[in-house]
């Protein structure tokens, strides 16, 4: 049989009835896991395989698994939709991969373009889950054997060329981007050591033994440092919040955001299918590369349509791809897929090389699923575009502490302790005086992500190296890495120093 016989034999079961009703059911609720800051992808999936299994139990095996899994999976994709709307209206990432939408989308709700925000984050979105799946279609078994190559040294280099790359969020000083990146590193070494089991900057504090919370810190810097922007500089300007003139895209936000779209949903996939890079990387990856080749990348950070459209295609991109390595090889890409593979093998099936041919009416049921699930999502968010954008339009005072509510509902949820609490309300105010002196948060949260793994693979590589980091550069891959990073860094002071206009620090 070929692709198109089995995808077509995918479909019919994608559309018998339970199924279209899970596929529902999937993206309301991972819409809903998106908006709400702290549950995330992870959670929601994690939380509904109980109800999954006791959904199904009536069912055959392989229709309850298909079944289960055409629901997990729309949770999975339909938070990647729903994490961008309180990014954009509220300055509060929904997920770790929203982040970035915070630095341009917020702005563009300021200036009463929040509807042209929300839409475009929904069309980027579906666009690039429908390009994820093409590829996952065409291209899942020779990107799978690309992605097997790649070793922890590899990953070490793209992770560290990541960091150099956030140089590119700087704002006005590469210096302090430099600042926030080695502060957000410095953070994520808290803990227990995972190898040595060592305590690291815990103090003796029980609650600091599994590190500081990503979630916390990022609600903190992002939401609470806006809110306390608000009180402390007064800044109850409502009518020109309120003010939404347009709530679908001009011709020229289509413009501006097609080939960001298909840059970030290309730039997405490929990331997606690297097993531990990730929606956010993508996302992040995105945002850089957008900016680099603006013709007006001072736009950036203020409001730009690009600066929404790349990473929103790119983080809905990747989970696309992120299910190449989980279906084909068996490797969860992310922390999401892993438990989609406990869900699989809860019900005695092994994602791998024998899963398309063992279990083809679970594989492409799945895969379909994910094209009508996108198809969903778009057609439920387009209309909803106009109902979103009205919360902006919400007077600060009753806003502020709605945003203060989620923002510490959404902690608690995740973390259930109160030091978390109080850990929020200090990132909010260190956001605030961040913001104010102009230290880019955004290089902190990277970092505070691409930490950890960047010591454990720079660990395993030492380890298959016996200590040598000359790994590092013998690796083809991972030595164009850290070339491209070393000069991300470099080329600006060089180009400074022949004397361009770049600014390295403002102090200057």
């Amino acid at each position: 049989m070929t692709t198109l016989q089995f995808l077509a034999d995918g479909f019919t079961v994608a559309f018998q009835w339970q199924n279209l009703l899970f596929a529902f059911i999937g993206v309301i609720i991972g819409t809903a896991v998106g908006v709400l800051p702290g549950i995330g992808p992870m959670s929601g999936v994690a939380l509904l395989i109980p109800v999954t299994a006791t959904l199904t139990s009536g069912l055959p095996t392989e229709a309850a698994a298909a079944s289960s899994i055409i629901l997990l999976a729309g949770v999975y994709y339909g938070a990647m939709y729903g994490g961008s709307t309180t990014s954009i209206l509220l300055n509060t990432p929904g997920e770790s991969s929203s982040v970035v939408t915070t630095l341009d989308g917020y702005q563009m709700a300021k200036q009463g373009r929040a509807g042209s925000a929300l839409a475009i984050a929904a069309i980027g979105s579906f666009c690039a889950g429908i390009i994820a799946l093409l590829g996952l279609v065409l291209l899942a078994k020779p990107l799978s054997s690309i992605a097997l190559k790649f070793g922890p040294a590899e990953y070490f280099s793209l992770m560290l060329l990541g960091l150099a790359a956030v140089s590119g969020l700087a704002g006005r000083s590469i210096t302090k981007a430099l600042i926030m990146t080695v502060l957000g590193l410095m953070i994520g070494t808290i803990g227990i050591d995972a190898v040595s089991g060592i305590e690291r900057f815990t103090f003796g504090q029980p609650t600091l033994f599994s590190g500081i919370e990503f979630l916390t810190i990022a609600v903190g810097l992002f939401a609470l440092g806006e809110v306390f922007k608000t009180i402390l500089e007064k800044d109850d300007d409502d009518g020109q919040i309120a003010k939404i003139n347009r709530v679908f895209p001009t011709k020229q936000d289509f413009k501006d955001s097609v080939v960001p779209i298909a840059r970030g949903s290309f730039l997405g996939f490929f990331i997606g299918v690297l097993p531990g890079a990730g929606a956010t990387l993508a996302s992040f990856f995105s945002y850089i590369t957008e900016k680099k080749f603006s013709k007006t990348p001072e736009k950036f950070g203020k409001g730009h349509i690009a600066g929404v459209a790349g990473p929103e295609s790119a983080n809905n991109a990747a989970s696309g791809g992120a299910m190449i390595p989980l279906l084909t090889l068996g490797i969860p890409g992310s922390g999401t897929t892993a438990i989609l593979m406990g869900a699989l093998v809860m019900y005695n099936i092994q994602p791998g090389p024998l899963l398309f041919d063992e279990h083809p009416e679970v594989a492409w049921g799945l895969i379909a699923s994910m094209f009508i699930g996108n198809l969903m999502l778009l057609i439920l968010n387009m209309p909803l575009v106009r109902v979103f954008a009205k919360v902006i339009e919400t007077p600060k005072k009753y806003l502020l502490p709605i945003i203060i509510a989620i923002s510490f509902f959404g902690v608690y949820a995740v973390q259930y302790t109160t030091f978390d609490l109080y850990l929020l309300l200090a990132c909010g105010i260190l956001g605030y005086l961040f913001a104010k002196n102009d230290y880019p948060v955004a290089p902190l949260v990277l970092a505070l992500v691409l930490g950890p793994m960047i010591e454990n693979n720079m660990r395993r590589a030492l380890t298959i190296s016996n200590g040598h980091f000359s790994i590092f550069v013998s690796k083809p891959l991972s030595l164009v890495f850290l070339i491209v990073a070393v000069s991300w860094l470099l080329i600006p002071i060089f180009m400074k120093m022949c004397g361009k206009n770049v600014i390295i620090n403002e102090e200057e």
